[in-house]
Parts: C-alpha cells; sequence; structure tokens
C-alpha cells in the first residue's frame, strides 16, 4: 500500500498515532504548536513517499518495519535480493544471551531481547499464521578447561545426570552446566516476520539494490537504487554486511562468513538440548533436522562452501553425537554475517539528520532482533530510547579515525 503525499485524509485519525502525528507536525508546521492542522501541507507534493525507508529485508529490518507499522508509520523496505535471503537464511538460531561469549556492554540488549521473545514469536505467529519453532528445551554449555561455573552468566547445574539428561552425548568425564535459554528456526523466524510486515501493511521492494542515500539541505529524503529512486524523510541502513557499501556516509562492517552442515537426525528425540562446545555447537529442530556449525572465516564476501571445511565440522558433530555417523546430510552452506571493527552492533543515527543504522549484529542478529526494533523505532520517532545505545553509536568510529 503506497500513502500518497498528495492527501491529507489518509490518516483521519491521527491523534491515535504518537508516530504519525509529531511526524506531521515536525514535516508540516515546524512552528506550530502541539495541536495538529487541519490540513497540513506535505512534502514534495504528489510523489509517493513513505515516512521511513529501511535498506535491507533480513530479521533486522523486517523487524524494525512491522514495529514502525505499529505506531502508523508508512514503511518500504528495499532488499538487494530476497527478504531474509543473507545472513537471516543462514543462522543457527541460538538465542544465546547467556554464557560468556557475549561482550559485557552488549548484555542488557541481549538479556532484554531474549525475555521479548516468547511475546514477540506469538504476535509473528498470530499475523503470519505460522510457526517458528521456539523451543526452551535450554542449552548445554560444555565450557573448555579452567572456565569456572560462578564465571559464566547464567550456568546452573544439572537437574539430572548428564547421561540421563542427553544419553546419546559422547562427552564421558566432560564439564557441563545448563543454560536457560531458547532455540528458534531463522528461516521460519524470517518468513513469518516477513508476512506479518506486509500484514501490518508494510511495503516491500525486493530484487533492488540501494546505491546512495539521497540527500537535500544536508539531510535524507530517501535512496537511489539501481533501478529508481524512492523518497521519505528517514532512511534506516539495515544492510547487514552490505551497509559500507551505501553511500555517502561509510558504515564499518564486513563479512564474516560462516559455514554450516544440516543433518536429518536418525531420531526426532535424539538431541533435545543446543549443546556449545569449543569445538562445535548442535541445534535441534522440532522436524527432526540437526544443525551443526559453525565457522568463523574473514573471507570476504565469497559464500563458496569448502568440503574440507564440511567434514570438520561433520566429524565434529559425530564425535559428540556418534548417532550421526550414519544420519544423511540433508544441506550445507555458507552465510555472511555483518561484523564491525570491535563486532558490536552500530545502532542509532549518522551524523546526516534523517539517516540511521541498525547493522553489525555479527552472531546475533536472530536474539537481538525484538530490541533492535524496539530501541530503534524509539529514537527513528524522536523518543528516548529504553536502552543506552551511546556503546553502539557510530560516533566511536569517528572518534577513532580521528
Amino acid at each position: 500500500m503506497f500513502h500518497s503525499a498528495c492527501s491529507s485524509s489518509d490518516w483521519p485519525h491521527a491523534e491515535n498515532y504518537p508516530f504519525r502525528q509529531s511526524w506531521i507536525q515536525r514535516r508540516a508546521f515546524p512552528e506550530s504548536g502541539p495541536s495538529l492542522p487541519r490540513r497540513p501541507f506535505f512534502y514534495n507534493a504528489c510523489v509517493k513517499t513513505w515516512d521511513v525507508i529501511i535498506v535491507g529485508g533480513g530479521i533486522i529490518g523486517l523487524t524494525l518495519a512491522r514495529e514502525l507499522r505499529k505506531q502508523a508509520a508508512s514503511v518500504l523496505v528495499v532488499e538487494r535480493g530476497e527478504p531474509g535471503g543473507e545472513a537471516s537464511h543462514a543462522a543457527g538460531g541460538m538465542l544465546a544471551n547467556c554464557g560468556d561469549a557475549t561482550p559485557s556492554v552488549l548484555q542488557p540488549l541481549a538479556t532484554a531481547s531474549a525475555q521479548m521473545y516468547p511475546e514477540f514469536v506469538h504476535e509473528l505467529q498470530d499475523e503470519s499464521g505460522l510457526n517458528v519453532d521456539l523451543r526452551s528445551d535450554g542449552t548445554l554449555l560444555l565450557p573448555s578447561a579452567g572456565h569456572a561455573y560462578e564465571k559464566i552468566l547464567g550456568a546452573n547445574p544439572l537437574p539430572t545426570p548428564l547421561g540421563d539428561l542427553e544419553p546419546a552425548l559422547a562427552t564421558e568425564g566432560r564439564l557441563a552446566f545448563l543454560l536457560r535459554e531458547r532455540s528458534v528456526c531463522p528461516r521460519a523466524l524470517t518468513k513469518a516476520a516477513l508476512k506479518a510486515a506486509r500484514h501490518r501493511g508494510v511495503d516491500i521492494s525486493s530484487g533492488t539494490r540501494v546505491l546512495s542515500i539521497d540527500l537535500s539541505a544536508g539531510r535524507a529524503i530517501g535512496v537511489t537504487t539501481d533501478k529508481t529512486s524512492y523518497r521519505a524523510m528517514k532512511v534506516v541502513n539495515c544492510a547487514g554486511a552490505w551497509s559500507g557499501q551505501i553511500a555517502p556516509y561509510p558504515i564499518p562492517t564486513r563479512p564474516v562468513k560462516g559455514q554450516m552442515v544440516c543433518f536429518i537426525m536418525p531420531s526426532r528425540e535424539l538431541l533435545r538440548h543446543v549443546v556449545r562446545s569449543p569445538e562445535i555447537y548442535l541445534i535441534p529442530r522440532s522436524d527432526g533436522r540437526l544443525l551443526a556449525g559453525a565457522t568463523v572465516e574473514e573471507a570476504g564476501f565469497d559464500k563458496r562452501i569448502v568440503p574440507d571445511t564440511v567434514q570438520t565440522l561433520r566429524h565434529a558433530a559425530i564425535a559428540l553425537l556418534p548417532a550421526l555417523k550414519d544420519a544423511r546430510v540433508l544441506e550445507d552452506w555458507a552465510g555472511l554475517r555483518p561484523g564491525t571493527p570491535d563486532n558490536l552492533p552500530i545502532l542509532g543515527a549518522t551524523p546526516i539528520p534523517g539517516y540511521y543504522v541498525a547493522t553489525g549484529h555479527f552472531r546475533d542478529g536472530i536474539l537481538l532482533a525484538p530490541v533492535t526494533a524496539r530501541t530503534m523505532t524509539q529514537v527513528i520517532s524522536d523518543g528516548e530510547p529504553e536502552y543506552d545505545l551511546a556503546p553502539f553509536s557510530t560516533e566511536r568510529f569517528v572518534l577513532r579515525a580521528v
């Protein structure tokens, strides 16, 4: 659904939508008082336009688009390929907010987002009619030597001996803790997010590569693509590993390759818990699939599968779960995570007014999608973010460059 800038009657009850109300006031009568004018003057009259354009249709972009629509903003998502076809499609789906792998500065966002997940999934499934396979069995953490129980965030002693909890695992003599984490199927989640976004009226342009952010008088007014131009008063770069390719503001992201392999378990009950070990992680799905991964490689935009690497992953998985020895390999793949110089997300406004960034989630894009959508919606609508985003600002790289 497109909103024509010619019409002032598209939103006759703007007072019910805080985002739309404040946006109209600033755009039409920036010096006016709190009451809405009856017939506001719209920017660039008679040109189709949106409140917000989101560049990138992965889980971050789609979730943000849906959240903005909940605040009555008109939203266009522009995706270079198929929505959800890159890092979101390749992800494992561990909602890993516990353990010792999350940087301390990121922990508040990780914890908050994990707590949002049950309601987030409930809404997506309700709006899309799709099941995203949210599992709450927990994670078995097999730490490397020297890791003390007290130093591992969220670690709990096992309720029963490991051999009773997961008898198929070959873990004799190994220390293990239980992390109360969840997992989800990222492919199903992204499909649900896409369908839910469309259900709420988000416009999607796929197969369209954004080349640059368009500026007028020093602020963002839309985007130019390889096919056409689109107009909006605000633009958000959610393009993942490709974020840095969009002119004019340099976003310091890079692709970080990850290869994975997927088995069909001999029995759906072969493994119930996610297993994280220094050698490999195993993620069971309710339909009998089991994912094993993943590598972390600095290989540029190379997404080719390396057979030797896949065999290494397969052997590591079999060593931990011997019943996989004769299991069929359903699929293997490689994806490109969006990394940054400090491997932390980039969230918030850029030095260009009207231009925002939500990218660089590295290995935590699936986990951080709900909290990113909520906090970025608050920022984009000129509100106060619920969580401190200063550690994730673009300014940290500007300061380093100086």
